[in-house]
């Protein structure tokens, strides 16, 4: 009796958890509200294709991380040409095309030249040729199987930062994966803020802090080149009404890159109370800290400029030395705006930009209209399957009822506990776990009445039917249970949330055949004088 009541305890406390976890869901879905009122707070998540959402398809512009990788190595190169004191006839990168071109007039700086390239930059292939004036032209050509590791790893990396920012904007599970070499698939279930959610995904978030050259007209810069080494940028402004954003003030902008949103540890939204507007405070590792303290120290009295995907969000002029590694990015942006540039920069860059392919909202009509009929061939299911079991099994078959019950009691549970996302598979998943709870109830039924046959008692026949049917029934629904694992492992979406119901659906189901239906026996055999079992 000892060991009953310590199973009942068990049995019990288990039903009180699940019943606690399901009752959330049950309460918000009958008040017809979008998150759970009740404690734990925990829902069933609904997959895109029963609540609806926003599916997208993205490329990412992989060439243009190659052309990035170009440009790095095209700031290196000047940087050494100016420390050998080395001046070119023209050192660019060539239009519509990754390769850079060093034209080098004298033939003593042509050997200087050679050995330069020849020692910093072994990982691109160098072809030269002379004209007639003796000037030589250096092309320098990433080489290819470089070009394909940084394409691999720029569509590496955006998949892992738009995970991030997904993450942090607080989409339940949603479904992010690679298609082919270049483009990624986004399902967003339930997302209702489409518009930031789109502008969170496709914004690069390159920040940069640069110096601006005071030192020049930015007008005359406009109306004719601006001098080497600069560029014109602007800043933006919204209109109020319209929320479309225009260029407004110019600025000279110096190219060199002092330093990068890379080094940041910490970006949030915060409000300044005395100018009555929102701003990003950002924070930098030790080592930005430590760059940031430099670049301020030796710049007092200069402008520097705070750019984000080459706009200029402020310049404010440097006024003492700034050490603590803290920054803050101001602009006129509303609440949701400034969420959403902090996550993008607590996320990291994009490596390369990307361009949306496809675009479709989902709508929930569908999805509503899937759930009516999953529940009713769940529940016209579960009715066969019930009556068919009082029928064959007589008292037995409504144990087996019972368990039944308990068993997708457990799996809703299980569901809204580990926040797993329910999907039409998964609720095929639902009705399949229906038959295989049953089918470990038939194993032990028919070993039993093996059992009674041979002529023994119903306390015996019950104790020798369970112990002789668990290994059978272990060795079934564990390796049900591995393939369900290996589905869950390496399949997607969906796939993904059948595994999940699957794998909750055998783990309740070993649980109510072997204690909850073996408890209800003992109980039967201890409390009345069984002469024969029902079965």
């Amino acid at each position: 009796m000892k060991a009953f009541s310590w199973k009942l305890f068990g049995v019990l406390l288990v039903m009180t958890v699940a019943v606690i976890y399901i009752l959330p869901t049950l309460v918000m879905y009958s008040k017809g509200t979008r998150e759970p009122e009740l404690w734990p707070n925990k829902k069933i998540n609904l997959g895109l294709d029963l609540q609806g959402g926003m599916h997208l398809v993205l490329e990412v512009q992989t060439e243009k991380a190659v052309e990035n990788a170009m440009d790095a190595k095209l700031f290196d190169l000047k940087k050494a040409l100016r420390g050998k004191q080395i001046i070119p006839k023209m050192v660019k990168r060539i239009e519509n095309s990754s390769d850079i071109l060093v034209s080098i007039p004298t033939p003593e700086s042509q050997d200087m030249v050679s050995t330069i390239l020849k020692a910093d930059f072994q990982d691109v292939e160098i072809t030269s040729q002379k004209d007639l004036a003796g000037t030589t032209d250096y092309i320098l050509s990433m080489i290819p199987d470089e070009v394909e590791r940084i394409k691999k790893s720029a569509s590496d990396q955006a998949l892992e930062t738009i995970r991030n920012r997904i993450d942090e904007f607080g989409v339940s599970e949603p479904d992010i994966r690679k298609q082919g070499d270049n483009r990624i698939l986004i399902q967003l279930p339930g997302i209702k803020d489409t518009k930031n959610a789109k502008e969170l995904i496709g914004k690069t978030a390159v920040l940069e802090f640069r110096l601006v050259d005071d030192d020049h007209n930015v007008q005359q810069a406009i109306r004719s080149n601006p001098p080497p080494g600069t560029v014109v940028l602007y800043d933006m402004k919204k209109n109020a009404t319209t929320g479309v954003a225009t260029k407004n003030e110019p600025y000279l902008i110096s190219k060199e890159v002092l330093l990068t949103g890379a080094f940041l540890t910490d970006a949030r939204l915060s409000f300044d109370s005395m100018e009555n507007k929102y701003f990003v405070s950002i924070d930098f590792d030790r080592k930005g800290a430590k760059k940031f303290a430099d670049i301020t120290g030796k710049n007092i009295h200069r402008r520097l400029a705070i750019v984000l995907d080459n706009t200029v969000y402020s310049a404010p002029v440097i006024q003492d030395k700034i050490a603590g590694g803290h920054a803050r990015i101001t602009g006129n942006f509303s609440p949701e705006e400034g969420k959403v540039l902090s996550i993008a920069l607590r996320a990291g860059a994009l490596p390369a930009p990307v361009k949306i392919l496809e675009e479709r909202t989902v709508g929930p009509t569908l999805g509503m209209d899937s759930i009516k009929k999953g529940l009713m061939s769940m529940a016209i299911g579960g009715g066969i399957v019930i009556i068919f079991m009082i029928i064959y099994y007589n008292g037995a078959g409504l144990i087996a009822d019972v368990a039944l019950v308990l068993n997708i009691l457990l799996m809703a549970a299980g569901l809204a506990m580990v926040q797993a996302t329910l999907t039409l598979p998964g609720i095929a998943g639902f009705i399949l776990t229906i038959g295989m709870a049953v089918d470990a109830n038939v194993l032990i039924f028919e070993r039993i009445r093996e059992e009674s046959r041979l002529g023994q008692s119903p306390a015996a026949s019950i104790a020798a039917g369970f112990e002789k049917a668990t290994l059978t029934i272990l060795d079934a629904n564990v390796t049900t249970l591995i393939a369900a694992l290996v589905l869950f492992q390496f399949g997607t979406g969906p796939v993904k949330g059948f595994a999940v119901t699957l794998s909750l659906g055998i783990v309740a189901s070993l649980f109510t055949s072997l204690i909850v239906s073996r408890m209800f026996f003992d109980f039967m055999i201890s409390k009345f004088d069984i002469k024969k079992l029902s079965i």
